[in-house]
């Protein structure tokens, strides 16, 4: 999103102006008043852009406003690191010697230095200040205006474990697949396929958790896995994932065939559970080719398979899919409820009940839509937000990419629970583009590499980056952003779907162009 690029683009300018020694530089020069006209309208510009960044999904001018916002934010970094350039150059030239300067002062006066360069800058930031005082000047044509907001992601830590286990509704479909689990049913091999259909963000992942994780499940299994598949299916990647989780052991292997030799003997008379989330694949061969090692296990073995897609399954016999609908209107609002009051009713707030149902058709009563506003809204009991939220233009977005028709759906709740981000926790969450779906992450490693791209350096003396680093963590896993891993407790996992956000709203900061990754700013 241009707006998340400009925002950050523009603290990174307000942090040099406001540099002690980039200061005493520029009163030097006698360009000090030129700078404070740029600090001030561009302090005028960013009270603007909370309200930009809701209009720029809908409004091709805004956007284009904005796209000349962070092209002249490029133009105004590049003259302040000339002068940052220049200062130092002058600190390195007195640290020299007298004898070394009083030659340059023969060669070259310092007066002319200092003329030709203080005329440069006046005519660089005479010009900036003219193309920004003109921006600002659009606010009124474009509509764009002032927003008085409350302070954004307040949120405590210690709620992001929000009931992450509990399943609200699903009550036939949970019955249903936990019968089968828990009986041997008849079958020709020594596994069976529960398949878990259904579109994006519809709750299959939660649901095929809750079953994984029930206490009767456990014990009727010897040996458990679970691996993310996505749109690579790749068998000798998904194949070791399930070695490694039915042996502890991280061994190396020659080729396909030795690693299937060993998981069959390891998967040898003993009844297994292993859940494929989120199959995209549909080639029926590479199937076969997967499940060769299964076929050692007991009899009563189970793999539960999550997809949006149906042509695999028909060709495993699957003919009449049950398919796992959007929540009830009933079940959606408890939902919602639960993540936006911390209860999964509204006997406390009466008046908050008909927004809240609106909201909830709004979101198409998907999980991960009403999950995503609900922690929006988490704690925030007055109406006039409720009705902000419910009233947002980007209900009403249609350009979301080139992505799935399922994306296309979901997009604009996320995108607004994106929107009410502050600009750091923004330009954060679009970093994590640069991961691929399904990509486990911890914790520490993810805050080193925020703190090592410079994201982190605003702490303020109270706090050190890496503890700033920690909370903003905890604030994009509170907000749904971000998810501990199914099978991978210590580690963290984004929904494919918020991949999908991360990598629509990063395109003015990052590039992932196959295996390689491009951090930095994109002009």
């Amino acid at each position: 999103m241009a707006e998340t690029a400009a925002s950050a683009l523009l603290s990174v300018i307000f942090e040099k102006l406001t540099d002690e020694a980039f200061k005493k530089f520029a009163r030097s020069q006698n360009i000090h008043s030129e700078l404070n006209n740029l600090q001030s309208t561009l302090s005028h510009i960013q009270d603007l852009l909370s309200d930009a960044s809701e209009k720029e999904i809908t409004e091709k001018s805004v956007k284009k406003w904005l796209n000349s916002l962070q092209h002249l934010a490029y133009d105004i970094d590049d003259v302040l690191d000339d002068v940052a350039t220049e200062a130092m150059r002058r600190e390195l030239t007195q640290e020299s010697g007298a004898i070394t300067s009083k030659v340059r002062d023969l060669i070259v006066p310092a007066c002319c230095t200092k003329f030709s360069l203080s005329e440069r800058l006046h005519h660089k930031l005479d010009s900036i200040n003219t193309k920004l005082q003109h921006l600002e000047n659009q606010k009124g044509d474009l509509g764009l205006i002032v927003k008085n907001e409350n302070p954004k992601n307040n949120n405590k830590g210690n709620e992001t474990s929000l009931l992450e286990s509990d399943v609200i509704g699903r009550e036939k479909e949970k019955e249903k697949l936990l019968n089968k689990l828990l009986q041997d049913e008849p079958s020709k091999e020594n596994f069976s396929v529960l398949p878990i259909v259904g579109m994006g963000g519809v709750g299959k992942t939660t649901l095929a958790r809750f079953l994984y994780n029930d206490t009767q499940v456990k014990g009727r299994f010897e040996l458990h896995a679970w691996v993310c598949v996505s749109d690579d299916f790749d068998i000798s990647k998904i194949t070791k994932t399930i070695f490694q989780a039915v042996s502890n052991e991280n061994n190396e292997f020659a080729d396909l065939n030795q690693l299937q030799v060993a998981l069959k003997e390891k998967l040898k008379e003993k009844r297994f559970l292993l859940v494929l989330d989120d199959v995209w694949h549909e080639n029926f061969n590479d199937w076969e080719n997967l499940v060769l090692p299964f076929h050692s296990g007991a009899r009563g073995s189970k793999v539960i398979m999550t997809s949006r897609k149906e042509q695999l399954l028909k060709m495993l016999g699957f003919d009449n899919l049950d398919h796992l609908e959007t929540l009830s209107s009933e079940d959606a609002l408890s939902l919602f409820a639960l993540h936006a009051l911390g209860v999964d009713n509204f006997d406390s707030h009466p008046t908050l009940r008909p927004k809240g149902e609106r909201i909830v058709e709004k979101c198409g009563r998907l999980p991960l839509a009403l999950k995503a506003i609900g922690r929006l809204l988490r704690a925030k009991t007055d109406e006039e937000k409720w009705d902000e939220v419910l009233n947002s233009k980007i209900w009403d977005s249609k350009s979301v990419g080139d992505f799935s028709a399922d994306w296309k759906v979901i997009f604009p709740a996320l995108m607004l629970s994106y929107h009410e981000l502050s600009a750091n926790l923004k330009r954060l969450f679009a970093y994590c583009s640069l991961f691929p779906k399904d990509f486990l992450f911890d914790k520490k490693e993810l805050v080193l590499l925020w703190l090592a791209e410079g994201f982190l350096n605003k702490s303020n003396a109270a706090k050190s980056p890496e503890r700033l680093g920690y909370e903003y963590f905890e604030e994009l896993l509170s907000r749904s952003f971000f998810q501990q891993s199914p099978n991978e407790e210590p580690l963290f996992v984004m929904h494919d779907l918020m991949n999908d956000l991360a990598t629509f709203v990063a395109r003015e900061f990052f590039s992932r162009d196959d295996n390689r990754m491009t951090i930095g700013w994109l002009p």
